[in-house]
């Protein structure tokens, strides 16, 4: 599927994180192989996130903010961490994220990811399948799954050796629970139609509405958990963070002020850092 570049779809990931009581998931699978020297050359999957969108300005991608394949120094990227201990690497750092996307555009990213060669791919996907329009318009669980493993099954064939990091999708609750108070987050969630399916209504205590929120939530830990398995399925090549990027608790001075809702600088290092620490952190 294309990847709709139109405002409800764009905006729609944020770094966010488990509040008190998150209870655990499936972990990443088996013995991480030997991650070896620092990869060479590297390339990233995703959404908005990956992107940087908002990062550095209003409603566009920076992707030199990027947690993942990022060059500005001050969010120190994992393809900064890795060209500080290998050189070779310097200008072979390929985003391939769209925003936008969502898991059934995966296969997709991942064919033009093999194209690029890399050595190590981090992949960030999900948060848009959960924050939708309504809650019933969420990706199935099933239907995720699957996209998921034939996107890893043409990484695998096409990037045998290659280094894989899963990352775990935020707790998009967390943005309604330190965001609900700030009337400006409010209007900008309600004026680009942000999230419904999580911040509808964000100020109501009703059953219907924390019930809701509830649902959405746990979509997500099952999204999570499917690529805790599909990661392990695919072998020690793939890493998956053991939910770090889940549990982190990203705070709302890390959400971009553009947007309330997309993860700010700040946001970008705190992943950057979380992320690459949880995977193969070379």
């Amino acid at each position: 599927m294309s990847t709709s570049t139109s405002p409800r779809r764009r905006l729609v990931t944020v770094l966010a994180a488990a509040a008190l009581g998150v209870g655990t998931l499936v972990a990443g699978g088996p013995a991480q192989a030997d991650p070896g020297p620092p990869p060479s050359s590297m390339a990233s999957m995703g959404d908005s996130i990956t992107r940087g969108f908002n990062a550095c300005g209003f409603y566009f991608d920076c992707t030199s903010r990027s947690f993942s394949t990022g060059s500005e120094s001050g969010i120190n990227s994992h393809y900064l961490r890795i060209r500080a201990r290998n050189s070779a690497i310097n200008g072979k750092n390929y985003n391939q994220a769209a925003s936008g996307a969502k898991a059934d555009d995966m296969p997709g990213q991942a064919t033009a990811t093999v194209g690029r060669n890399p050595q190590y791919v981090t992949i960030l996907i999900g948060a848009n399948d959960a924050c939708t329009s309504s809650e019933s318009s969420m990706t199935a669980v099933s239907t995720f799954r699957g996209h998921i493993d034939t996107a890893l099954a043409t990484l695998k064939s096409g990037l045998p050796n290659a280094r894989i990091a899963v990352i775990s999708i935020p707790d998009i609750k967390r943005l309604w629970e330190v965001g609900r108070t700030s009337g400006t987050a409010r209007t900008a969630w309600s004026l680009f139609g942000i999230c419904k399916s999580m911040l509808a209504n964000p100020t109501s205590t009703a059953a219907a509405d924390t019930q809701r929120r509830d649902r959405v939530r746990q979509r997500v830990v099952d999204f999570n958990t499917q690529l805790a398995q599909a990661c392990a399925a695919y072998g020690p090549n793939c890493d998956f963070d053991d939910n770090a990027v889940f549990n982190y608790p990203f705070a709302f001075s890390q959400v971009s002020g553009w947007d309330y809702f997309h993860p700010n600088a700040a946001g970008q290092t705190a992943l950057a850092q979380v992320s690459y620490a949880a995977g193969f952190n070379w």
